[in-house]
């Protein structure tokens, strides 16, 4: 399975489909006020469970995501891609529109039945998209108020005029919004299987899921809670799968899943529609977020008593927190491409600036293969590496700066985008942040670092904060509280 994107146009027609694009998905739009919606959440993961059932999204998530370890950090670059996409003036439209092309140029290989598959192929492109719309769609009618005829056809014609700006061929999409349905059926019968990504999607991947970051002082209930949501998000997602999917693999829809599903839909749209735009919207139509945190206060630090050596139960908690980003207790190059990704996902780099991070990355890898690999397998388990590092910084005063640094200096030049050679809060936040991260904790990380306190991050005082993580003894330096205050 190849294939390339339609390209007709250059740089002046990329610019003019996503200027089109971005004045079709204005502030009145229904495209807007469908997607930015807070209960489109409501049919997220029956999207995933869709996408992830065609053969090649499925190969590409499975062999080259994190989403088993991380599903919440996944449902968010998805949100935040969308609104990107859909919420953004034209040139923020076209440069992620770049930065989607230049992500999914790496994912490419061949699936476990020796199919070769590309995240570029046209008609897999098209298909993800084209769920997109159907989830809108699906939303209204599960809440008992399905769009009417004429409302389709505006939501499809504004859907399809952002499409544009992927400059896929035409006669890969539906014509009208009164052929989607036929598309999506007969995608479903002619191509969809019950993919290992999507049954774990189903299944599975919620059972042992990390508290989101935002249960806040509920992070601690999260195992009783999960089961809970696990069973929930399960019960739901079988209950509102189209009939054709759910008949194809014999899907079970109890009486209960349906009476549930109703309750949940019905519910969530008489509660929204009393709602203030500013509670109702993830995203307002005019492209604003409905509620911005806003920075606070953070929280005193509370002393911490010295202890001999914590260095190793610290390199530990960074390891299965930051680097097995596959959740699978070992390190791969898979976890080192998975944390190059997070670090540009959100900087919008060019060619040359994504490149300079995956190489980075890459040159960490090698020299931790070359130094923590014990067993020789390729593979580094969390006592390899907290073994390794601890020799390394004792033996070696450069072991850092052969690989750690290398990573860590790209990652400040990445996120440097006025190129001045410091960081200010704004890229700070940009590099760390996102919608999963609390401000008040990345206003403190910030504080921490800038140790002369002058409102700017030097390279050389972004980089000892990481070397104070690895080789202070006790908790008591700013470096120390890179995973959070104690």
């Amino acid at each position: 399975m190849t294939g390339t994107t339609s390209t007709g146009g250059g740089a002046t027609g990329s610019r003019g489909r996503a200027g089109a694009a971005a004045a079709a998905a204005g502030a009145g739009s229904m495209l807007r006020r469908t997607l930015g919606e807070q209960r489109i959440v409501l049919v997220a993961w029956r999207l995933l469970v869709l996408q992830n059932a065609h053969p090649a999204v499925a190969a590409g998530v499975g062999q080259l995501s994190t989403y088993r370890s991380h599903p919440w950090r996944r449902i968010e670059h998805t949100m935040d891609s969308g609104r990107r996409l859909f919420f953004s003036d034209q040139e923020a439209l076209r440069r992620e529109i770049q930065r989607l092309e230049r992500s999914h140029r790496r994912i490419t290989g061949t699936d476990s039945r020796g199919r070769p598959y590309t995240a570029l192929d046209p008609a897999v492109r098209v298909w993800v998209l084209v769920t997109l719309y159907e989830a809108m769609t699906a939303l209204r009618a599960l809440s008992g108020r399905p769009l009417t005829p004429a409302q389709l056809d505006r939501l499809y014609r504004e859907f399809r005029q952002v499409c544009a700006a992927f400059e896929l061929p035409d006669e890969l999409f539906p014509p009208t919004a009164a052929d989607v349905p036929a598309y999506i059926d007969a995608t479903i019968r002619d191509t969809l299987e019950l993919t290992e990504t999507a049954q774990d999607m189903l299944y599975t991947v919620l059972t042992r899921a990390p508290a989101p970051r935002r249960l806040g002082r509920l992070r601690p209930a999260w195992p009783l809670l999960r089961g809970l949501v696990a069973r929930f998000l399960t019960t739901l997602t079988l209950a509102d799968l189209p009939p054709e999917f759910r008949a194809k693999f014999g899907l079970p829809r109890s009486r209960g899943a349906a009476a549930l599903s109703w309750a949940v839909h019905h519910g969530a749209r008489v509660v929204a529609a009393q709602l203030p735009d500013r509670l109702r919207y993830r995203t307002l139509p005019s492209g604003d977020r409905a509620r911005p945190q806003r920075a606070g206060a953070p929280r005193p630090v509370r002393p911490v008593r010295p202890r001999r050596d914590n260095r190793p139960g610290r390199i530990a908690a960074f390891y299965r927190q930051v680097m097995d980003q596959t959740g699978d207790g070992r390190l791969t190059s898979a976890d080192f491409e998975a944390m190059a990704h997070n670090v540009c996902w959100p900087l919008e780099l060019d060619q040359a600036g994504e490149s300079a991070v995956y190489a980075a990355f890459d040159a960490w890898w090698h020299h931790l293969l070359a130094t923590a690999d014990t067993g020789g397998n390729g593979e580094i388990s969390c006592e390899e590496f907290v073994t390794a590092m601890l020799a390394g910084i004792d033996r070696d005063p450069t072991y850092l700066a052969q690989g750690l640094h290398v990573a860590v200096r790209a990652m400040f030049r990445a996120a440097d985008l006025d190129h001045s050679g410091l960081l200010d809060a704004e890229e700070y936040r940009t590099l760390f942040g996102g919608s999963r991260v609390h401000p008040a904790e990345l206003t403190h990380g910030f504080r921490q670092l800038d140790t002369d306190g002058d409102g700017q991050i030097t390279e050389e005082e972004f980089v000892n904060g990481f070397t104070d993580f690895f080789t202070t003894r006790t908790a008591s330096t700013a470096g120390t509280q890179l995973l959070g205050r104690p």
